[in-house]
C-alpha cells in the first residue's frame, strides 16, 4: 500500500511556498541567529553542530563561516540542494543528510544540536513530536546543548490575526488564520498567485505547545534541564517575548 504523506513530506509544498517563508528579511537575521547560537553553546573551530530541520541552509551556513562543523538534515531534497549551493558559494563545508527527525540516528554525537524558525509542531500527534525530541537528545554529547526556536502558544494567543495580504516580489499572498481546537494548534490557510495568475493553495495546522509545556517535553525526552526564554539573549518569555527559545542541556559525563 501506497504511503499516504503528511503535509510537511510533500516537497512541491516546500519548494512553492519557499519565497514567502524563506524571504529577504529570514536571510537578513540569520548571521545574528548563528553568533547567539555560538555565543549560548560556547561554539567555535572543533565544535560540531547539527541543524535539525536545516531548510535551505539559512542558519547552517552562517555557523559554518564562525568555525564549527556543521551537518544539516532536513527532509526535503531541493532544500539540502540549495544549502549545499549556498555553501560553495560561500566558500564552507557542510555535511548535509537527508532524513526524517522521527528516524534520525547520527553517527556520532554533537557538541550542540538545532531546530530554528518554529519548524516544530508539524506531526499528526504529540507522540511523533516526542520521536524527534527524543532522537535529537541521542544526537547530543554528554553536557552538550539543545536549541529549539518555537511557536509558543502564549505568542500565537498574543498576536493572532484571522489573515492578511501581502507581496513578496512578483506573488501575491493570502493567508487566514484559525485556531484547531482549544488552542491546541494554529489552523493555516496559504495562497499563493504569482504573476501569470496562476493560484496555489495549502491548509495545514501547525501543533501549539505552551512553554510549560514544552520543558517538560524536553525533561521527559532526557535533557537533565530545560529553560525558556523570549529570544536568544535570555530575555525572559513573558508578554513582551518577540519568540520562545528553550535552551536544554544534557547530563555531563
Amino acid at each position: 500500500m501506497k504511503k499516504i504523506l503528511s503535509w510537511f513530506e510533500k516537497e512541491s509544498f516546500w519548494t512553492r511556498f519557499a519565497p514567502v517563508m524563506f524571504d529577504s528579511q529570514r536571510w537578513a537575521e540569520a548571521p545574528a541567529i548563528a553568533e547567539a547560537v555560538c555565543k549560548i553553546a560556547g561554539l567555535g573551530a572543533g565544535s560540531s553542530v547539527l541543524d535539525a530541520g536545516c531548510g535551505p541552509g539559512r542558519i547552517s551556513v552562517e555557523l559554518a563561516k564562525l568555525g564549527p562543523d556543521v551537518t544539516g538534515v532536513d527532509l526535503i531534497q531541493p532544500y539540502l540542494d540549495a544549502a549545499a549551493e549556498t555553501a560553495a558559494a560561500e566558500g564552507v563545508e557542510l555535511k548535509l543528510i537527508r532524513a526524517d527527525l522521527r528516524e534520525f540516528r547520527a553517527d556520532k554525537p554533537f557538541d550542540a544540536v538545532i531546530n530554528m524558525y518554529t519548524s516544530f509542531g508539524y506531526c499528526d500527534s504529540i507522540e511523533e513530536d516526542m520521536q524527534i525530541l527524543r532522537s535529537l537528545r541521542e544526537c547530543v554529547k554528554p553536557g552538550g546543548w539543545f536549541i529549539m526556536e518555537a511557536l509558543g502558544r502564549e505568542i500565537a494567543v498574543r498576536d493572532f490575526t484571522e489573515g492578511e495580504w501581502f507581496t513578496r516580489g512578483e506573488l501575491t499572498v493570502l493567508t487566514e488564520f484559525s485556531v484547531a481546537g482549544a488552542w491546541e494548534g494554529l489552523r493555516n490557510r496559504w495562497i499563493i498567485i504569482d504573476e501569470a495568475g496562476e493560484r496555489t493553495e495549502h491548509e495545514f495546522v501547525q501543533r501549539l505547545y505552551s512553554a510549560v509545556e514544552l520543558k517538560r517535553l524536553l525533561l521527559a525526552a532526557g535533557f537533565s534541564s530545560a529553560e525558556v526564554y523570549g529570544d536568544f539573549d535570555f530575555s525572559p518569555y513573558n508578554e513582551k517575548a518577540r519568540t520562545m527559545v528553550l535552551i536544554a542541556r544534557t547530563k555531563g559525563s
